[in-house]
């Protein structure tokens, strides 16, 4: 029987494991900074929702503002502007170290506000996430094991929008792209 992959000859095959390998490192990288960033969203979530009390405060006009729709309550309005804030705060320090250490290569360690609303706005899909995942384990765990799950939905989306939207290889002069 034959092996069905295609055979690349040796230099093929380092150069495939050494791609693979650098992938891996990248994801390790990006869950290490994550969980900084996500110790920081747990934190700042945390403190909106307790000490501070502006979740509760705020959760009423939140929810006049998005009662039109009918969809959200007073308690979710507070839960979600919390959840806003934090996620607002932590992108802001995973897009910095992010750029720093991560996609270094392909950010060239520069950090751009036009890099930065890219990064942010590719976010916006993984705040999506993390915040349905907050709303749906809410009902069935304490709300600050719910964050933790919602926290890990985020990690996903944000993720494989990092590595395949905002930091792709730069093209270089004679258009070649720098591999990973």
């Amino acid at each position: 029987m034959t092996d069905p992959r295609p055979s690349y000859g040796p230099v093929g095959r380092i150069l495939s494991v050494l791609r693979q390998q650098a992938m891996m490192l990248k994801a390790i990288s990006f869950a290490s900074i994550g969980v900084v960033n996500a110790t920081v969203n747990y934190v700042i979530f945390w403190l909106l929702l307790r000490l501070l009390g502006i979740a509760p405060a705020l959760a009423g006009a939140v929810a006049s503002l998005a009662g039109w729709c009918g969809c959200v309550s007073a308690e979710n309005a507070g839960i979600i502007l919390a959840n806003v804030i934090a996620w607002s705060i932590a992108v802001s320090g995973s897009y910095v170290m992010n750029s720093m250490i991560t996609f270094a290569a392909e950010s060239g360690r520069s950090l751009t506000w036009r890099a930065y609303a890219t990064f942010a706005a590719s976010g916006v899909l993984g705040l999506i996430a993390d915040t349905a995942a907050l709303l749906i384990a809410k009902e069935f765990l304490p709300i600050m094991l719910a964050k933790l799950i919602a926290i890990g939905a985020g990690f996903v989306v944000n993720f494989s929008m990092s590595h395949f939207v905002v930091f792709r290889p730069r093209k270089h002069d004679a258009g070649k792209t720098t591999a990973p």
